[in-house]
């Protein structure tokens, strides 16, 4: 492929890859940058937050990256020694590299490797060929070889001191740095040596001497031809050493007439394909960055490739918005129909509002301020919205939108971010503006530039002209349809719309209901909780102190590094950027590990950890104390698209992370109260469900066997690990048990079980042996699962909900291996879910059908809370009971179990 001559405003920006993500790796930590799957990701956002800060201030029109393939080249062929002293590759980096390269794709940028050469040598050819034609060639690497490139047209931007300090070597800069100009440097590295590259020098000779004999005698073929003429030691050295020196500059000596399989005219840069980097992005969980990267997609584009880069427009056609004022026939407009609906505003329970209203139909928009509505222009939206089945955008927060106005819940035809969810339930947003980049590959908060306003817009609006608030909100309502038809495309070729329509749309609709109702609270007894735990912080602290010796910032990890590791001379914890890990896992281990030794050490953790446990209580009580709403009652926010296995998540507060049988969770369970009007909390959940759910699926004739007759198996594994007679395991031996029971029944390996129960790996694994031999239906089952995820790609659950594991197939072991576990377990716990979310949606039905007025309150994993009126709670148990008992068919029975009591604590059971 040929080049052309360019203008010499035309840049060229080259990259070596692996340089600049090794970079990015160690200026970020980790731990910091880790995927739900386990994937590190701090190479490739530092990586891409790197190439963004370039883009911006060198704002090239051509862009390349090289990366190396292995660390064999021709290189190695002539010196197996080369780079041998190199350390292995940390295991957080593997797989980075492919991630920044799909990066770069998504970005428009080329990425080349070649077989038997370094990136360096595709840096060379690069550079040799962008100054040929005439080009502003700037190198990234820091490698110093690459110097050698540098001419009046060539720059390399070098790594300083900081993660943005990049160093311009010019030939001025190299020559004042290195005493030689830039095609000399190589010369002089012969002479030093390279460490990094494991290529001895000549002994006792820096730079500053090799530099001084390149000038002396012209160049290093001068030099070493004329060796015996340099006296003394050094001399003496050089001559011994000449054929390490020539090996040297053979090896530092950059190609740069490799055929890479590009011309300059390919590395021009490609339009951003905004919606890859979402997806990827999602997969990533990276959200800053979109921003910035979509900032970026603009810059070094001539202008038609930049007006292609922002995607698609919403169709072709002109669309009429029409902002309403007093004046505006509403029904009229709504006569020739309308399919969608977005609210603007707030969807929260007790904090819900609408700002804007717009519905929308094929090419024509209706945006309304409720604020400015007539008595008559209400009562008409009102009956538009009775009437129609719409489309929105999570269907939840629209019924508390409207309820806040006093408009009842729209029929609900098909929630776009429901049905995305359960399309792809593993991206990390679902919000409308990524949805539409997603499917329509359109930014929605793009400025548009055809015009001073939306040229998409036929706009019959008052003369000042509509907000950019309005027109965003009618883009919106006209854009849900077409997002419908690509979601409802893709649920019906994973077959899950029934999903959709009959379970997630109803269980939206149910929570809406339970959200607006919240539950009650005692806050005298939050308060007393709150100045218990303030105490016992302060005395876990003195306590500390008093086992130190002094005092010490207990929340601060430098001054507990220093204390623990120095002062006290514990046994370190995991290395990280800034020092020996002080997170919570790692000190309760350093806590076991040391409690055989005891002294001052062990006996400070133990306070450090009560301290770290105390302040975490309170936080979560003072959290509780801060919602409870101007009516004693708390409103949290179920969201049905947190979790990739189905599971329902509550925020603000989170009522899922009070603990739910340890001393500290019934007393902040005490302070959730039947509120007024009604006698007592009832509390309904099922008994070891997902074991259930194991013995349907996996059809083992042994754990089928042991539910029909009511055996305890937890009970039953608790005699066989402690050796004890069956009537006399006690209930700490039986809770310890059954978490080791699902961890086997999910793939828990005979050395996980010998840390859980801290028994010897082949005591674990004999337990493992007996514990499949009676159950080998579920060994079977799990290998299925694993080798059909791996085969498909995705688990499904009883009902069809997919999860989607791309990671089965990685060459990285430690993403694999975690795909592997969710492949394991997903299909257990999201047909757990879909169970309980069904079980609600009946217990809600039924209740109103039977005219009661007991109600569901909150849903908990696999509990469910009601408030129980006066007089009606052996029809509401009876009504529970049922619902729950059957509401998908299943091989073995549903155990249900009922609690009931003035608070949520005196209902447990």
């Amino acid at each position: 492929m040929g080049s052309r001559v360019s203008c010499v405003s035309e840049t060229l920006l080259i990259i070596d890859g692996h340089s600049m993500a090794f970079r990015a790796f160690y200026a970020l930590p980790a731990e910091n940058f880790t995927t739900s799957t386990g994937q590190c990701t701090n190479a490739v956002y530092g990586f891409t937050t790197m190439l963004i800060r370039l883009l911006e201030t060198e704002r090239p029109t051509h862009v390349a990256a090289a990366f190396d393939v292995s660390r064999h080249s021709f290189r190695t062929d002539e010196y197996p020694e080369y780079k041998g002293t190199r350390d292995a590759t940390p295991e957080e980096f593997i797989g980075q590299v492919e991630l920044i390269r799909q990066v770069l794709d998504a970005m428009g940028i080329v990425s080349l490797t070649k077989d038997g050469y370094e990136a360096d040598d595709i840096l060379a050819t690069l550079a040799h060929r962008g100054a040929r034609a005439g080009q502003r060639v700037l190198v990234v690497s820091g490698d110093r070889d690459s110097f050698q490139t540098v001419t009046d047209s060539v720059t390399v931007l070098y790594p300083g001191t900081g993660p943005g300090d990049l160093r311009r070597m010019t030939p001025e800069a190299v020559e004042a740095k290195y005493g030689v100009v830039p095609s000399r440097y190589p010369e002089v590295a012969a002479l030093v040596g390279e460490a990094s590259d494991n290529l001895p020098g000549v002994p006792g000779v820096g730079p500053k001497t090799a530099a001084q004999w390149i000038a002396a005698f012209d160049g290093l073929d001068n030099l070493l031809s004329r060796a015996d003429e340099v006296r003394g030691k050094r001399g003496e050295a050089l001559r011994a050493h000449i054929d390490d020196v020539r090996r040297n500059r053979r090896l530092n000596r950059l190609v740069t007439d490799l055929d890479v399989g590009v011309g300059i005219d390919d590395l021009r840069r490609r339009p951003t394909d905004v919606a890859a980097v979402d997806a990827l992005f999602d997969a990533l969980e990276f959200s800053s960055l979109r921003s910035r990267v979509r900032g970026a997609a603009q810059i070094g584009l001539e202008e038609d490739e930049a007006g292609a880069s922002a995607g698609p427009a919403v169709s072709s056609d002109e669309v009429d918005l029409v902002v309403a004022d007093s004046d505006t026939d509403l029904a009229a407009w709504a006569s020739d129909g309308f399919e969608a609906l977005w609210i603007d505003g707030v969807g929260r329970a007790g904090r819900a509002r609408i700002d804007l209203l717009a519905l929308g139909a094929a090419g024509r928009a209706l945006v309304v301020d409720p604020s400015l509505l007539t008595p008559e222009q209400e009562s008409a939206l009102a009956g538009l919205l009775a009437e129609t089945a719409v489309t929105v955008h999570d269907s939840k927060g629209c019924a508390h939108a409207l309820a806040a106005h006093g408009w009842g819940a729209p029929t609900i035809g098909f929630d776009v971010q429901l049905g995305a969810y359960l399309a792809r339930p593993d991206q990390r947003s679902y919000e409308i503006a990524d949805l539409v980049r997603r499917y329509l590959g359109e930014d929605l908060d793009a400025p548009r530039t055809d015009g001073d306003s939306d040229a998409l817009f036929d706009l019959d609006a008052p003369e000042t002209g509509p907000t950019p608030t309005q027109l965003r909100a009618g883009r919106i309502a006209t854009l849900l349809m077409p997002v419908r038809a690509a979601v409802e495309s893709e649920l019906a070729a994973s077959e899950e719309l029934e999903l959709l329509l009959a379970v997630e749309q109803p269980v939206a609709r149910t929570l809406a209901r339970m959200e607006g109702i919240g539950i009650a609270v005692d806050s005298a007894v939050l308060d007393a909780l709150s100045d218990e735990l303030g105490a016992d912080v302060e005395a876990a602290r003195d306590a500390a102190y008093a086992a130190l010796g002094h005092e010490v910032n207990l929340s601060s990890p430098k001054q507990l590094q220093h204390v623990l590791f120095e002062e006290l001379g514990l046994p370190t914890t995991k290395r990280t950027k800034t020092g020996y890990t002080t997170n919570a896992e790692a000190l309760e281990g350093l806590w076991i590990a040391t409690s055989a030794r005891g002294g001052a050490g062990h006996e400070f953790l133990g306070h450090l950890l009560a301290h770290r446990d105390r302040i975490k209580l309170k936080q979560m009580v003072e959290t509780l104390r801060g919602a409870v709403m101007d009516d004693g009652r708390i409103r949290t926010t179920f969201s049905q698209v947190a979790a990739a296995t189905g599971r329902l998540a509550s925020s603000d507060p989170n009522l899922q992370n009070i603990p739910a049988r340890s001393p500290d969770g019934m007393r902040i369970r005490e302070a959730f109260v039947a509120g007024p009007g009604f006698e007592a909390l009832m509390s309904v959940d099922y008994s070891q469900i997902e074991m259930r759910i194991m013995a349907h699926l996996s059809r083992d004739a042994g754990l089928i066997e042991a539910f029909d007759t009511g055996e305890d198996l937890h009970r039953t594994m608790a005699a066989m690990v402690f050796d004890t007679p069956l009537d006399a395991v006690t209930g700490e031996q039986r809770s310890r048990i059954k978490a080791t029971s699902y961890g086997l029944a999910y793939g828990l390996s005979a050395f996980g079980l010998s840390r859980q129960l801290s028994i010897p790996v082949p005591e674990a694994s004999a337990l493992r042996d007996r514990y499949f031999e009676r159950f080998g239906g579920v060994r079977d089952y799990l290998e299925s699962l694993v080798e059909g995820a791996r085969r498909d790609g995705y688990t499904q659950t009883m009902l069809g909900r997919r999860r989607y594991l791309p990671d089965l197939r990685s060459d990285n072991r430690q993403r694999r291996e975690m795909a592997e576990r969710a492949a394991l377990n997903a299909p257990i716990q999201g047909s757990a879910a879909d169970i309980i979310k069904i079980a609600m949606v009946d217990v809600v039905e039924a209740l109103d059908a039977a005219g009661l007025s007991s109600r569901v309150l909150v849903q908990i994993h696999d509990e469910l809370l009601v408030e129980v009126a006066p007089g009606e709670r052996e029809e509401v148990e009876r009504i529970v009971r049922a619902k729950m008992a059957s509401p998908i068919p299943l091989d073995v029975p549903l155990d249900v179990a009922v609690g009931v009591g003035r608070s949520w604590k005196d209902a447990a059971h």
